[in-house]
């Protein structure tokens, strides 16, 4: 009887919020894992209860610079996500995109491996369509304080539709919309974080503007879930995919279509924290802050008979537990 051995899948960005629910879910699934982080962003805290594991091996490792191995999955998570942090040093950011990409699709070329690209819905910038869809192609300022993230997330997608084009890479892309959960950094400066960890503080929550500009939040594990479905899926379902809708190449939105007010998640936080004492204070709105964001998951749905499950109520109390134990330990 011919032993089975696991896949191997490469996680960068693995010590952060999103990519250390992915290695989670990817050793549930059986996977070898290789976990690089740099940990500008990320902390060893996220993934302690999986460095027990034996198929777990974690590298501290800047993705700017190239990285080998034999894998058959690469997972590219790695880029400061929140404003706050990507505005810190705006030119390491647009490298861990831009250069990040270049060497997890070189490290893919050589080895045949998939890769999927986390891309973002800031390419959209501050949208002039709504809902935003695939074919939408931004309302992006090049060289605004935001432009590092924006700019970098959209040659990211460049590349990796020439190298799928002009090598053949399975490069695949997701479109990633607010999505929020345990092991968010606490002082990452994005609203969800920053409302809960005001209310618990009893410090006032800040909104910007009127409050009255909309997002749409999704659970992190609904993320997990379609990118492990995207990544099962074979690629000529994919090549057909992208050519019935004229895609150019396979990105598609993975977000929850329900919209909120800022305003809105301000008091749904303090329903759920009741004993704060926090209050509601404005502050102008920061430059090139989209004033509506939503997901058209069209596209996902067909694709991946997918779409996200958990209501927000229910995740941001799970996400209200994961920082009361922060805060008290």
């Amino acid at each position: 009887m011919e032993l089975k051995l696991p896949k191997k899948a490469l996680v960068t960005g693995a010590a952060g919020f999103l990519g250390s629910h992915l290695c989670k879910r990817l050793l549930d699934d059986g996977y070898e894992v290789t976990a690089l982080d740099n940990l500008f962003t990320g902390t060893k805290r996220n993934i302690e209860e999986l460095v027990g594991n034996r198929r777990f091996s974690f590298v501290l490792h800047d993705v700017t610079q190239p990285f080998w191995g034999q894998f058959d999955e690469i997972y590219n998570l790695a880029c400061p996500a929140s404003p706050i942090h990507y505005q810190h040093n705006p030119v390491e950011t647009t490298k861990s995109s831009v250069l990040g990409m270049m060497n997890m699709l070189e490290l893919a070329l050589k080895t045949k491996a998939k890769v999927l690209h986390t891309s973002t819905s800031e390419i959209y910038g501050d949208p002039l369509v709504h809902p935003q869809v695939e074919s939408y192609w931004g309302n992006v300022n090049t060289i605004g304080i935001r432009s590092c993230y924006d700019e970098g997330k959209r040659c990211a997608e460049t590349l990796a539709a020439d190298y799928r084009r002009e090598y053949g890479v399975d490069g695949r892309m997701v479109r990633i919309f607010n999505t929020y959960g345990p092991h968010m950094h606490p002082n990452d400066g994005r609203v969800i974080s920053n409302f809960i960890m005001q209310a618990l503080n009893n410090e006032d929550i800040t909104l910007f503007g009127d409050g009255k500009q909309t997002r749409s939040f999704q659970y992190c594990d609904d993320l997990v879930e379609a990118m492990r479905r995207y990544m099962d899926l074979p690629r000529r379902k994919i090549d057909a995919f992208v050519k019935k809708h004229k895609l150019g190449a396979p990105v598609i939105n993975t977000g929850n279509p329900g919209e909120y007010t800022i305003k809105q998640l301000a008091e749904e936080t303090l329903r759920q924290i009741p004993e704060s004492k926090s209050k509601l204070i404005y502050k102008p709105l920061p430059s090139d802050d989209p004033k509506r964001r939503k997901p058209d998951i069209t596209l996902a749905k067909e694709l991946l008979k997918w779409e996200p499950r958990v209501p927000l109520a229910e995740g941001l109390a799970k996400t209200i537990g994961y920082f009361r134990d922060f805060v008290q330990g």
